[in-house]
């Protein structure tokens, strides 16, 4: 029987509401009927029923015996068309944005708290700049600047010979060709803006439902400001009934009004990183001009230069100030916009653009383009900033972390720094890939900076240096995974006579021990315990890319010369030059291989839907500190969720179990959160490979910690949650009091976890189970018969109640 269709065994009506999770479903597959109807909702994210249970509402007594299936469908938000593919190359500023949720809880610390979050929009906005200086490396200095001004690079590239030194046209003149140049990184600096506000304006603009908790209290600050309590802020008050006074009480974070409401932060930064780029192209361009100014002869030119440059530093303290002044908006629904940094904030950087432009295509007779544009110093000034902001971050972090300490958090609280620094390393390797390529490519056999044959000087010293240091990177990375991989083994084997005792001690054993058969459930079970070991790595890597990344800096600064140069000769100068060679091929083949996935993904729906998982698992958070990131698929289904139950239980008065796999768990309890306290107890949860402790809560204590998971349990009529020791994503929820729990939910709030399901359900064959049982780990928990008594057990608890009169003709007007 279809899970769907198991029935509680107590009247009133019910609904069964299901959320699938990464990689989507089907409608037909979740309610295990192939006719069923859209009940609302669009091509994007719906409600589906079954075709005979399209007219529910208007037969209670039918459903007096079985719930009402409904199945919530979002797949379509992340995945839903090969374009979507393309967001592989946003993937350092989903990264950066993911570090903004992974503050520790904080207690007490509201300008450390502050300070977090202005940090990582500040290394946010560095990526920015750090993409945009590698599109004008690559338009401005090796194809304007060195190809363009040299004749045998010039005189291969026929598309580059108009712009061609030799020639002595309009467009010979240096300034005039970085002002043509410019319109390649400005281009890309324009697509990022249109694609955000492409999908600001679907995501971010759909606002939530309007509910009781609008009314909350607070002002227009923004959530790093709210009052100084450990995870929510104040939005009414209670009565102590046990000391007869009224005391506060304290949302969770993931309950306010406008936690899934970001219009307005993201409009704000996605203006401030569009001045930002095109104040990068301005620099790059005006710079030029302005260095050869200052040793001419030219006066007026000389003070055009300084006034220009002037107000591109003016240009770029307030697009830092805009940033770093303030961040979300939770306590309420904030549907305001800063128009004057919207709108005036990109138009003046726009005009100084524009400014620059003219600037440098002003007749300068006698200017040549010799050696390279300032690229090493840009470089490093973006990877020294960014490295000073990652230690700011951590300092910040683990000084929360300090007020508010669980041994489950993850690196002791400084799961956020080491997220973004990886972000920054992702950034460089696909900047630095590009620029390395093309030069590669102008260059013909030679290899630029390194035997003197090249045609061209090459890209900055610096992009070498960071390619030089890869293989060293991957070579300390081998470390860890040859000892998790000795780890897991000697693990499988230590539990090879446990997994024989739960299968044959007692009387459920059947049959004999089969090596093979215990061995691969060994090792399925072995495997997936890394998941908890995962931060490790993460670990690892960001420490390595934050000393190798300060050593590179150190190297091209110090030397000016590639690495491969900057060690004399002997066994140094080999290794150096192996390093350089491996890292520029390794660096480059990392970003050929994004490409590949994105044009794979683009014409392969399964490579689609892979990609897809990426972004179920990345994208679920609000663009807090990235607005170029790919958008908040919550913040369309959150909502879709707390409106249907609100709307459904409200109408009819009847039960409900929300019942998530996987990410549709998280959507699950998210919704749950910003349902009304009346609605909640009301509601049953039922989570099956949940990541809500085992991910959420280590990676984001201060929205999914052990004392938000508590009060989560608290507040509903019940919880239950199934896990598998086989599966790497879901686990228990390991909720446990720190005092006597209130609310009147569960006789327990913290038994919430069953005891670990068996998987395989049988070890071997049997009259009932005549072919070997497959190993599920993550899926198919449904299949499990202990799925349809718990939920069961959760409908039998909800208090059944006399349904109301249905009001219209059909299941569409529940919507």
């Amino acid at each position: 029987m279809s899970p769907a269709t198991q029935a509680p065994r107590s009247g009133g009506p019910a609904l069964e509401l299901l959320v699938h999770g990464v990689g989507g479903a089907t409608p037909q597959d979740m309610l295990g009927d192939p006719r069923t109807v859209r009940i609302t909702g669009d091509e994007k994210a719906a409600v589906y029923r079954r075709t005979d249970d399209a007219e529910a509402e208007n037969h209670p007594g039918e459903y007096q015996d079985r719930p009402i299936p409904e199945a919530y469908c979002w797949s379509n938000l992340t995945s839903g068309n090969g374009a979507r593919a393309l967001w592989l190359l946003l993937l350092p500023f989903m990264v950066v944005n993911l570090a903004h949720w992974m503050r520790p809880r904080a207690k007490g610390s509201r300008r450390t708290t502050r300070l977090y979050g202005a940090l990582v929009r500040l290394v946010a906005l560095s990526l920015t700049v750090l993409l945009t200086a590698a599109a004008c490396e690559v338009a401005l200095d090796l194809l304007a600047w060195q190809c363009a001004g040299s004749d045998e690079c010039s005189d291969d590239r026929s598309w580059l010979g108009f712009m061609s030194a030799a020639r002595e046209g309009w467009w010979s003149q240096p300034g005039r060709r970085l002002a043509l140049a410019a319109v390649v990184p400005a281009a890309l600096v324009a697509l990022l803006w249109y694609l955000s506000n492409r999908t600001w304006s679907a995501y971010e603009s759909q606002r939530p439902p309007t509910g009781a908790g609008d009314a909350a209290a607070g002002d227009d600050e923004d959530d790093e400001d709210a009052p100084e309590t450990e995870d929510g802020d104040h939005d009414g008050r209670g009565e102590d009934e046990a000391a007869g006074r009224r005391k506060p009480l304290v949302r969770p974070a993931l309950g306010r009004p406008g936690f899934w409401y970001g219009r307005r932060l993201v409009a704000r930064l996605r203006a401030a990183h569009t001045a930002a780029g095109l104040l990068t192209v301005a620099a790059a361009v005006a710079g030029a001009a302005a260095r050869h100014d200052r040793g001419g002869e030219d006066t007026v030119l000389k003070i055009c230069g300084i006034l220009l440059e002037g107000a591109l530093v003016a240009g770029a303290a307030a697009v830092l100030w805009v940033v770093a002044r303030r961040g979300r908006s939770e306590r309420r629904v904030d549907a305001g916009i800063d128009r004057a940094a919207v709108r005036r904030l990109p138009g003046a950087a726009l005009v100084l653009l524009a400014l620059s432009l003219l600037y440098a295509s002003w007749s300068r007779p006698g200017w040549g383009s010799d050696g390279t544009l300032p690229g090493d110093v840009t470089f490093r000034v973006i990877v020294l900033a960014q490295g000073a902001l990652v230690v700011a971050l951590a300092v910040a972090a683990r000084r929360l972390h300090r007020r508010a300490r669980h041994p489950r958090t993850v690196l002791h609280g400084l799961g956020g720094p080491a997220v973004a620094m990886l972000a920054c390393a992702l950034g460089g390797v696909m900047t630095g890939g590009v620029a390395q390529r093309v030069a590669d490519w102008l260059d013909g056999p030679g290899t630029p900076g390194m035997d003197g044959e090249g045609i061209i000087p090459g890209p900055p010293v610096l992009l070498s240096w960071q390619a030089s240091v890869i293989p060293v990177l991957l070579a300390v990375l081998l470390v860890p995974t040859v000892l998790l991989a000795v780890r897991t083994w000697f693990a499988a084997r230590r539990l090879v006579p446990q997994i024989e005792a739960e299968y044959f001690d007692g009387d459920q054993g059947e049959g004999r021990p089969d090596r093979v058969r215990t061995r691969r459930i060994a090792g399925t079970r072995a495997r997936a315990a890394l998941t908890d070991v995962a931060p490790l790595i993460v670990g690892v890597v960001s420490g390595a890319t934050l000393l190798l990344g300060a050593a590179a800096v150190g190297g091209a600064w110090l030397s000016g010369e590639v690495p491969g140069r900057s060690f004399g000769e002997g066994p140094a100068e080999s290794a150096a030059e192996t390093a350089q060679a491996l890292g520029s091929w390794l660096i480059g083949f990392g970003f050929i291989l994004f490409v590949t996935m994105g044009r794979r993904a683009y014409r392969d729906a399964s490579a689609r839907r892979t990609i897809g998982i990426l972004w179920d698992v990345g994208t679920f958070w609000p663009r807090a500190a990235h607005p170029f990131a790919p958008p908040c698929y919550a913040e369309r289904a959150v909502p879709d969720l707390t409106w249907r139950m609100c709307t459904w239980t409200g109408r009819t008065g009847g039960r409900l179990v929300i019942s998530g796999h996987s990410q549709g768990s998280v959507l699950a309890a998210a919704a749950v959160w910003q349902l009304p306290a009346d609605t909640r107890k009301r509601v049953a949860l039922l989570t099956y490979g949940s990541p809500l402790e085992r991910l959420y809560g280590r990676w984001f204590p201060a929205y999914f910690g052990p004392k938000a998971l508590l009060e989560l349990s608290s507040e509903v009529d019940c919880w239950r949650n199934l896990w598998r020791r086989t599966d790497p994503i879901g686990g228990p929820m390991l909720i446990a009091a720190e005092t006597d729990p209130p609310g009147d939910g569960c006789d327990d709030p913290t038994d919430v976890d069953r005891q670990a399901l068996k998987d395989p359900v049988v070890y071997g064959r049997s009259e009932r189970h005549p072919l070997p049982e497959p190993i599920l780990g993550h899926s198919d928990y449904q299949a499990h018969p202990d799925f349809a008594k718990e939920r069961a057990a959760l409908l039998d608890r909800l208090t059944p109640a006399v349904p109301r009169q249905a009001q219209g003709s059909s299941g569409r007007s529940s919507a």
